[in-house]
């Protein structure tokens, strides 16, 4: 969970590949611990096609109930129906707008908002430990708040 900290939550993604992984992650993740959803990420980049969304896309249904037993990924058939419509509307979004990064950055004018904690008025005591200063100063990174927006915009357009 250290690494996965230090190296990628919170920092900015430009990758569509990166942001496909993550919105398939993280519609496995509802519902349990993100740490064995991490634990179980490379079944899922290995059963997924290194998260790309134009293969997973047209999984067939043979490809479903293929995934249904595989072992190193979580064998939820509406999770793994999800992420292949995912993938479609996925695809839409990066028709419509070039890629799905230019979607999610538009959200935000193209730059990442950082929250700070605010004490009565006062900023929180920063550590000196780079490691501590990045957990008191990132709450959330502005790209998943992005792909939150997307969901309304998902189902009014029927995806």
């Amino acid at each position: 969970m250290l690494q996965y900290h230090d190296r990628e939550w919170g920092v900015p993604a430009h990758s569509d590949r990166k942001h496909f992984e993550v919105l398939i992650l993280s519609g496995v993740q509802a519902g349990l611990n993100w740490l064995l959803v991490l634990n179980k990420r490379e079944g899922y980049r290995r059963a997924f096609d290194e998260f790309d969304p134009e293969k997973v896309a047209r999984y067939s249904e043979r490809q479903i109930q293929k995934l249904l037993s595989d072992p190193e990924i979580i064998r939820n058939r509406m999770k793994i129906e999800a992420a292949v419509r995912n993938a479609r509307a996925f695809l839409k979004v990066q028709e419509e707008f070039g890629k799905f990064d230019s979607y999610c950055w538009r959200f935000v004018d193209g730059r990442p908002k950082l929250n700070r904690w605010k004490l009565r008025g006062r900023s929180p005591r920063v550590h000196s430990n780079p490691r501590n200063l990045a957990r008191t100063s990132r709450t959330e990174d502005s790209i998943s708040s992005a792909r939150l927006s997307l969901m309304p915009t998902c189902r009014r357009l029927g995806w």
